[in-house]
Order: structure tokens, then C-alpha cells, then sequence
């Protein structure tokens, strides 16, 4: 399978643009943007905020601040620039076009992301659809420098298919394919969570904000060796393991999935509805937060929308503090375990640091009482397997 066109330069010296429309949850510091492009490898050197009542139709940003813009830039020795927010086609050509340099926005930017990150097939074939189908929409920017090619026999013949239609066409037949394989694989995904169900296994998925220790979380409890790092996006493949808590508990599987973030394209949300559907199968939600992050709370309502979206708002939810090892001493819980209001909803709480090993034990004990209270409701005590690896990709 050929990967669609990268567009983005890796290590480019990159300005950061965002737009305040008054709305709320507007980065004012931009450092979610600047995280997402050093994840992508590139390398921010300025950034430049400003405020609207709304969106100017041809520019984004007005033709006054897309002056500035492009002072900035050349200062600066910026070779591109990145929105923070979504910009629509023309937008997009026209800012290329006034400032003389590459433009792209936070959906891009994303799915760049995921290009580079994406292991599994799976995971590959859903970055390969979500870009696809980005990239069909902005071909009339890529590709204006071509003329209309004339057909027929001789220099007089007549004219013929434009070299972007014969681009758009070549786009639609490779999305249409690589759709095909989506649905073989995710046929797949659903035959192995079949079987899983036939077994009645209790099945546990960790979500939450990218960059929340959901991978290293998921480590510490299963002693796996899951890809984990400090950056956005550091895993994009579901895998799961089986996890076993006991003689009455048995044995549950336990899940650890992509990370969900501020305006996460809806194109990614409907390529990764295989993956993501993990989470909306599930018997428990570990929701797993950044407690040390000042913004968790937007974090979690972020979170919150995305189930909503996929369908799994309804799947009972744990919330798990996350790096109370960062906190500072005052600000450290006083009890590993409560209560939290979430949405209206009355959620069990715990704290644990997943690097340092701190609240793990208060975990594996609340995640036993749920499957032994789930094989009490189902009259299956007889689960428990004994501990072993059941990874799927």
C-alpha cells in the first residue's frame, strides 16, 4: 500500500498562528499546537494570536494580520505556517498565495501525525483513508500550475481531461480501495471481539486525553512493553492483554487505545471507528487523566465528547489520576480513592502514578471487585484463566 503524499517537512523552523473567535477554550499560549509540532518533528521559532468576531471568508485572519503574518514569518526564518484552527480549501490557498509559503492547519498537522506513528495495518490503512480523503478536497491548491491538456490524434484534437480531474479520479479510486481493505480488516476486529464475548470475558478499555500515561499506565498493570513516551500521540494501534486479578476475579482483557485531543478531525474519528470501537465495546472505561495539567478539566470534557461520538457514553467509567508523582506536596490527595462528579454522573476515583507505581494496588483492587461482580451477575466464576499475552492488531 502506498502512504499518501507528506505535504509537512520534517525539522522545518514553523510559525504558529491561532484565533481567538471569542468562544471559549481558546490555547492563548498555543502550547497544545507546539506540542503537536514537535511531535510531528517540527521546530516552532514564533507564534502570533489574534482575535476575531469570526472567520474573514478569504483569508482566515484578515489581510491586515496575514501582512503580519508574513513579516513574521520572514523574521523569524519560518518556512511554514501552522493554524490552530481548521481552514477550509480556499483559505488555505489564499493565505499560500499572500504570505509565499506553505500553509497548513491543525487538522494536517494531526494526521501527519498519525502517518508517522501508525504500526499496524489497521492503523495504517485508517491515516492512509482520514489523509485521502483531506487531501481530495485541496487538490485544486496542490495542482493549479497544470494546464488543460488536449486529446485526439494531432496538435488540433480536443481537449482533454484536466490533469487534476485525472488526480481527483486517481484520489477517489484509491480511497475506494483502501475503504475496501478497512472493512476486511475491521470484519476481523469484530470477529476476534465475538469470540472474546463468547468467553465472557470482562472487557476493560483505557481512554483519555493524548499524553496522559494511558501506554504507560497500561505497562504497569499487564508488564507489557507498549510503546510509551512523553508526546502527543505516542500510541495509535489498540493493543490489548489479558490481565489476570485473581482466583475470583479471573481474568479480564484490557485495552489501551489512541488518545483523543481537542477538534480531533472528524475524518480521523470515522477512519478509527474500528479502533476506537474498542472503547464503545467495552464492559469499564479506565479514563485515564493528567493531574498535573492545569487544563484536565477541559481535557475530560474533550474526552466525554468523543464517547459521545463514537457511541460509548454510556459504558461506566473509572477515573484514573494520573501522575500524582508531579504534584506538588500540597496539592497531593489525601485518600488514593473517591468519588468524582463528572457530567452529572457519580464516578469511582483513583490516584495512582503509573511511572512511580503509587495507587496501582488500589487500582487492581477496584478493577477485581467489578469482574467479580460482573461474573456474579453473569453465573461465570469459573473465569480465570491463568496470565498470558492475547495481543491484536
Amino acid at each position: 500500500m502506498n502512504s499518501a503524499i507528506s505535504l509537512i517537512q520534517d525539522t522545518a523552523p514553523v510559525l504558529l498562528a491561532g484565533v481567538d473567535f471569542g468562544a471559549g477554550g481558546f490555547d492563548g499560549e498555543l502550547e497544545e499546537l507546539a506540542l503537536l509540532a514537535r511531535s510531528a518533528g517540527l521546530a516552532p521559532v514564533a507564534q502570533l494570536t489574534c482575535k476575531r468576531k469570526a472567520p474573514d471568508a478569504a483569508l482566515f485572519v484578515g489581510s491586515g494580520k496575514a501582512e503580519e503574518i508574513g513579516v513574521l514569518a520572514r523574521d523569524s526564518g519560518a518556512l511554514e505556517v501552522i493554524f490552530d484552527q481548521a481552514l477550509s480549501p480556499a483559505q488555505q490557498r489564499n493565505l499560500e498565495r499572500a504570505l509565499g509559503l506553505p500553509v497548513y492547519d491543525r487538522t494536517m498537522l494531526i494526521l501527519e501525525i498519525f502517518a508517522q506513528r501508525a504500526r499496524s495495518y489497521e492503523g495504517k490503512l485508517q491515516v492512509e483513508l482520514a489523509r485521502l480523503q483531506y487531501l481530495s478536497t485541496r487538490l485544486v491548491r496542490r495542482w493549479t500550475h497544470l494546464e488543460r491538456q488536449r486529446g485526439g490524434i494531432g496538435a488540433r484534437g480536443g481537449p482533454g481531461e484536466r490533469q487534476i480531474e485525472l488526480d481527483r479520479r486517481m484520489i477517489g479510486d484509491t480511497i475506494k480501495r483502501t475503504r475496501d481493505r478497512l472493512v476486511k480488516v475491521q470484519r476481523q476486529r469484530a470477529t476476534q471481539r465475538r469470540q472474546r464475548q463468547r468467553r465472557d470475558t470482562f472487557c476493560v478499555s483505557l481512554v483519555g486525553y493524548t499524553n496522559a500515561g494511558k501506554s504507560t499506565l497500561f505497562n504497569a498493570l499487564v508488564k507489557a512493553q507498549a510503546y510509551a513516551a512523553d508526546q502527543l500521540f505516542a500510541t495509535l494501534d489498540t493493543t490489548t492483554r489479558r490481565m489476570y486479578l485473581g482466583e475470583h476475579a479471573g481474568t479480564i482483557s484490557l485495552s489501551d487505545t489512541v488518545g483523543f485531543i481537542r477538534d480531533l478531525p472528524h475524518g480521523l474519528i470515522s477512519a478509527f471507528k474500528a479502533t476506537l470501537q474498542e472503547a464503545a465495546d467495552a464492559d469499564l472505561l479506565l479514563h485515564v487523566v493528567d493531574t498535573a495539567n492545569p487544563g484536565h478539566s477541559e481535557q475530560m470534557a474533550q474526552v466525554q465528547q468523543v464517547l459521545e461520538e463514537i457511541g460509548a457514553a454510556d459504558v461506566p467509567q473509572v477515573l484514573v489520576f494520573n501522575k500524582v508523582d508531579a504534584l506538588a506536596d500540597l496539592e497531593r490527595p489525601v485518600a488514593w480513592q473517591d468519588a468524582y462528579a463528572l457530567q452529572g454522573r457519580e464516578l469511582e476515583r483513583v490516584f495512582v502514578s503509573a511511572r512511580a507505581g503509587d495507587g496501582l494496588a488500589a487500582l487492581r483492587e477496584l478493577l477485581s471487585k467489578r469482574a467479580t461482580r460482573r461474573a456474579a451477575e453473569s453465573g461465570d466464576c469459573a473465569n480465570a484463566e491463568q496470565p498470558g499475552d492475547c495481543s491484536i492488531h
